[in-house]
């Protein structure tokens, strides 16, 4: 009978497909968009920093401009597909946005020990919060990248945000977060067994059906 219920765990789809394709796509424009803003931000420095050319993408900056819109294009429009499908599946009320302010303070400490012990699946505060502050950094580089596209046409929102070199600075503060973002979930991904497996093929692992015995 135990055998039996581990397979069927095993066998369980944690993932739907629609979620695992549009991550996937997700995850190849906001790279290449990270890249080819980094050479184009080498063209026009903000700061006295500069990144290696090696980590560019585009070669050049019309190269890199060109990497870039092709994927703001492609972000929006599986970012607005998956939008849609978290919003009429319920997906995001269950897996984000079913948490209370009060339980978020009394748990946090908690949830920071215990962040590599989560069942797959299932988003501790701790994640919800971080992948809500990542959805509305999207946002704002988006905004703020429309700006920075087409000043003009965009005035009024360029005023909002302060002018174009404001927004540019903003955008930069965007780009860091999100930077920031990958490096913890590829992180913790990487540490918990299974959990890239699963992003690829919706089921649970082996290594996570253990965990989940575990708990």
């Amino acid at each position: 009978m135990q055998k039996k219920a581990v397979s069927k765990e095993r066998g369980k789809i944690i993932h739907p497909l629609f979620v695992r394709v549009t991550h996937w796509i997700n995850a190849f424009a906001v790279f290449a968009l990270l890249m080819s803003g980094l050479r184009i931000y080498n063209a026009a420095p903000l700061y006295d920093l500069r990144f290696p050319p090696e980590l560019a993408l585009g070669g050049w900056l019309a190269g890199a401009l060109a990497w870039h819109f092709a994927m703001m294009w492609v972000l929006l429009l599986n970012g607005l597909a998956y939008l849609g499908y978290g919003i009429f599946s319920g997906h995001f009320v269950r897996k984000l946005l079913s948490f209370g302010a009060m339980a978020a303070y009394r748990n946090v400490r908690l949830e920071m020990k215990h962040l590599l012990l989560h069942g797959t699946g299932e988003y501790n505060i701790v994640q919800r919060i971080l992948y809500v502050v990542a959805v509305a950094d999207l946002v704002a580089l988006f905004f703020t990248g429309l700006t920075l596209w087409k000043p003009v046409q965009f005035q009024g929102l360029t005023n909002f945000l302060g002018g174009y070199d404001q927004a540019r600075h903003i955008h930069f503060m965007g780009m860091s977060v999100l930077a920031a973002f990958i490096v913890v979930h590829v992180g913790v991904a990487l540490a918990v067994k299974g959990t890239i497996k699963s992003m690829v093929t919706g089921r649970l692992a082996a290594q996570q059906v253990e965990r989940r015995e575990r708990r």
